[in-house]
């Protein structure tokens, strides 16, 4: 099979869809890679390093043209649209059901799209989704703190405070991947943490691990209200497989917190959890509501590209080599969890939480 991985082109996204040690085992599997001239740079790899592992660097328009498996990071740009042939594999984050206008391009291509968001294991586990949220839930600690300081926008506290000072509230709302890393970051840090979840295992679990400034909480309207109303910084850190995530801050909840206070919705990526959350970028990560700082960027660990290109790649080789060898349809035959990852096949929508997204 020939895998293309182009230059991503969204903004300041700095990642790239494979590393020098995977170009080699795809390779040494009998496979040919091409990779768009400069596609590692955000990353620290350079075009040397990549033919020297046998990737063979090309442009974007041949890369697409000639690509059986096209092996990217975030969603397809409406620049890259007119490139994508009917029945080429994509593989790729796309969390479609935040976006009908990508999903309806994506249709129109008659492309196979294959999410890494929505592939999942027998045990439950996001194997492509995990590694990215680990990220990003760190990095929602190191946003939310910047943007805390008074000459950001927000109030002027320190996460962590001082002796004889009280240190900042941080609600996580969400205990998986995502929460997880957050809350432990936040708390390492010294700040007085409470994590929301619905499930009350999960927050047993989150008990015995973390340290005894994390309060954890079974979520309901109520303790939403109460909780977010405190808080100094806000994370958002909820997820439901291929779906739009729900609004569970309203923007009434929004309007009761302090100004200065800041909000990271890492769920911006299917939408949001915080109703008054829109997207942003890396280049203008920030607005405010009611005094509110709002950081809805939707490829936060693209800023640590050099970190998260590796630690992603690292998950996604075992699958590109899977359907690398076999083709998508027996790659899926034979496992199941790359089933999950199938959201558009040849341009018909048939991952059910993302069809379900558009039809209501």
């Amino acid at each position: 099979m020939i895998i293309g991985v182009p230059k991503e082109v969204k903004d300041n996204e700095f990642r790239v869809g494979i590393v020098p040690g995977g170009v080699e085992e795809l390779v040494l599997a009998g496979h040919t890679v091409l990779i768009e001239k400069g596609a590692g740079s955000g990353s620290v790899i350079s075009d040397k390093d990549f033919q020297e592992a046998g990737a063979r660097i090309v442009t974007k328009k041949d890369l697409f043209r000639r690509a059986d498996m096209v092996l990217k990071v975030k969603e397809p740009q409406s620049s890259e649209y007119s490139l994508i042939r009917p029945g080429q594999i994509l593989f790729c984050y796309f969390h479609f059901a935040a976006s009908q206008k990508l999903t309806q391009a994506i249709q129109k291509t008659k492309c196979v799209a294959i999410a890494y968001e929505t592939l999942r294991l027998p045990s439950g586990e996001h194997p492509l989704l995990t590694p990215m949220s680990e990220v990003a839930g760190k990095m929602a600690i190191q946003e939310g703190a910047k943007y805390l300081e008074r000459s950001m926008g927000g109030k002027g506290i320190l996460l962590g405070g001082v002796a004889g000072v009280r240190p900042a509230k941080v609600v996580v709302i969400g205990g998986g991947i995502v929460g997880f890393n957050a809350a432990k970051v936040a708390a390492g840090i010294g700040a007085n943490v409470s994590v929301l979840d619905i499930n009350p295992s999960r927050l047993r679990y989150l008990e015995d691990v973390l340290p005894k400034n994390v309060t954890t909480l079974v979520s309901n309207r109520r303790i939403i209200r109460e909780e977010v109303k405190e808080a100094d910084l806000l994370v958002g850190a909820v997820y439901v497989e291929g779906a739009k995530a729900p609004h569970l801050v309203t923007r009434d909840m929004v309007k009761k917190m302090k100004p200065g206070s800041v909000i990271v919705d890492v769920a911006i990526d299917q939408g949001g959890c915080v109703e008054t959350a829109r997207p942003t970028t890396h280049s203008h990560p920030v607005y405010q509501v009611n005094g509110v700082v709002h950081y809805c960027v939707t490829n936060i660990p693209g800023a640590v590209g050099m970190t998260s290109t590796y630690a992603l790649t690292n998950a996604t080789l075992p699958f590109v080599l899977q359907i690398a060898k076999h083709g998508y349809k027996e790659a899926i035959r034979n496992n199941p969890a790359i089933l999950h990852g199938l959201n558009i096949d040849n341009g018909v929508l048939v991952h059910p939480a993302v069809r379900a997204a558009f039809e209501k």
